[in-house]
């Protein structure tokens, strides 16, 4: 199918639509005060070790430590791959050491960043591995004749002084010789430049920083199927152009400044997208609807037919219901950048061959996922779990924050719990002190409650302690907010 990339960009944030036939499939958002470290490497001072975690704090310079467990040391790999026994990371890093890591994943809540030593640097076609000696081919690319040309190219290209192991990546198949070798160059001039600022600077520093969003599209999201990427800003175009011309000539072309009279994201609705994304409740063509609730622990996906009622044939209604959702559970995944753990409550079907043909459905709908899935068959409750590599933030972290209202229940007190709430507190207060008058300064929602159908209540109250009980709305107050003045 083909695709469109719509880049929108102003001073403070870069936001990346990835359209697909006019559906927005992916959302990449970068803020200038709060990029992304991914990639990133850096000289780092082991703050604290944990032998109990077989894990260790590293700062690198950020607010919050960073975290390195013994899996992500190549010192670990090694030994494991030779067969050797496993290594206790308290014999290999020292509270005070320098070292050289690169970041894996972002800081995520209250989470530091989780960094390696096994470091690596992406270009377009290849992943160059200093720490390690060996050609890896990417499993997207299952022609076995294709792997093997590919590395047939690299091989004699490899630099013959320097060091080092490659992986050939997905968008390396059907690359030309020369591709690759530009390829080649571009990751040992990288390299070079790291090992100079090693000389240079001290603990904590960055010393390399991968590349910013709009370089990332044209690095990894462009495919053979993109018609274009429309940037509203000219002067990112035009960055973004002498920037491929060097790392990407094959696809300059594609490169567009969008000159229309519209906001480049109104013309194919994206903020409502986005908007919408942020709900819990999507709505499918047929009628039907999914609940997405996203947890600390899971995401759980529910499907419901509600209104869909097309089919004469209960059992059919019910199977077109959960095709229709496994397509869209596929494209709310990318699009909201839900991660970790997923159980997904289809409606139930006691066909088995249409619970293969969902998940069929569903896992050729995965397919188009640049991010890793691993997809199981129904469990015997009858739900299907899923686990999506967690990389960054979900649009939802991103975009949102908790409400101070509800204080992120979900929901707020009611009016009358609010009201009884209240009422048994004056109690407690009249009990304890001896004030001459109560004065409540409340929400409009409880004044209404206190004023009509709970006045009874607030008469017989104000009878039984002896002292009056005076009304202030405040139209500020939430529903749960309100005090109690003792005059």
């Amino acid at each position: 199918m083909s695709e469109q990339i719509l880049v929108n960009v102003t001073p403070f944030e870069t936001r990346v639509a990835i359209m697909e036939q006019g559906t927005l499939q992916e959302v990449h958002i970068e803020r200038t005060s709060q990029r992304g470290k991914v990639g990133n490497v850096y000289i780092g001072k082991v703050v604290r070790v944990l032998p109990g975690m077989q894990s260790a704090f590293v700062d690198i310079g950020l607010e919050r430590a960073a975290f390195i467990h013994i899996a992500d040391l190549q010192e670990s790999r090694v030994a494991r791959n030779n067969g050797l026994p496993q290594q206790q990371i308290e014999k290999i890093l020292f509270e005070g050491q320098s070292i050289m890591v690169q970041v894996i994943k972002d800081a995520i809540n209250n989470k530091g960043a989780r960094l390696s030593n096994q470091i690596s640097i992406a270009g377009r076609f290849l992943v160059y591995m200093p720490f390690d000696n060996h050609i890896g081919v990417s499993q997207k690319i299952e022609d076995d004749t294709e792997r093997e040309r590919l590395k047939n190219i690299l091989t004699p290209l490899l630099p013959p002084n320097e060091k080092g192991g490659y992986i050939i990546r997905t968008q390396a198949e059907m690359a030309s010789e020369a591709e690759i070798q530009r390829d080649v160059e571009y990751l040992c001039l990288r390299w070079q430049k790291i090992k100079e600022a090693i000389q240079t600077h001290g603990a904590p520093s960055l010393i390399y920083q991968d590349l910013d969003l709009l370089e990332r599209v044209m690095r990894d999201m462009v495919v053979p199927e993109t018609i274009s990427v429309e940037i509203d800003s000219r002067s990112a175009s035009q960055h973004l152009i002498e920037w491929s011309k060097v790392y990407t000539p094959d696809i300059t072309h594609k490169v567009n400044h969008y000159t229309g009279i519209r906001p480049l994201f109104d013309t194919a609705n994206i903020d409502d997208e986005i908007n919408a994304a942020l709900s819990r409740r999507v709505d499918l063509k047929s009628g039907g609807y999914l609940v997405i609730d996203q947890t600390e622990a899971l995401t759980s996906i529910d499907v419901n037919t509600g209104g869909f009622v097309g089919w004469r044939n209960f059992n059919d209604t019910i199977f077109k219901t959960n095709l229709e959702a496994s397509i869209e559970i596929a494209r709310q995944l990318r699009l909201r950048n839900l991660g970790g753990i997923i159980i997904i409550d289809f409606i139930d079907m006691d066909n088995p061959d249409h619970q293969e043909a969902v998940l069929s459905e569903l896992q050729k709908a995965l397919a188009k996922d640049r991010t890793r899935t691993t997809l199981n068959g129904f469990s015997p409750l009858g739900l299907v779990e899923m686990t999506r590599k967690r990389s960054r933030d979900s649009l939802t972290t991103l975009l949102t924050e908790p409400c101070p209202t509800c204080d992120s229940r979900g929901y707020v007190k009611t009016a009358r719990t609010v009201a009884y709430t209240i009422m048994r507190e004056i109690l407690r207060e009249a009990k304890q002190f001896n004030p001459k008058e109560f004065r409540l300064i409340l929400s409009p929602q409880v004044i209404d409650l206190f004023l009509d159908e709970e006045s009874n209540y607030l008469a017989m109250l104000d009878d039984f302690i002896g002292k009056p009980i005076s009304l202030e709305v405040d139209n500020s107050y939430t529903q749960e907010m309100y005090d109690i003045v003792l005059l």
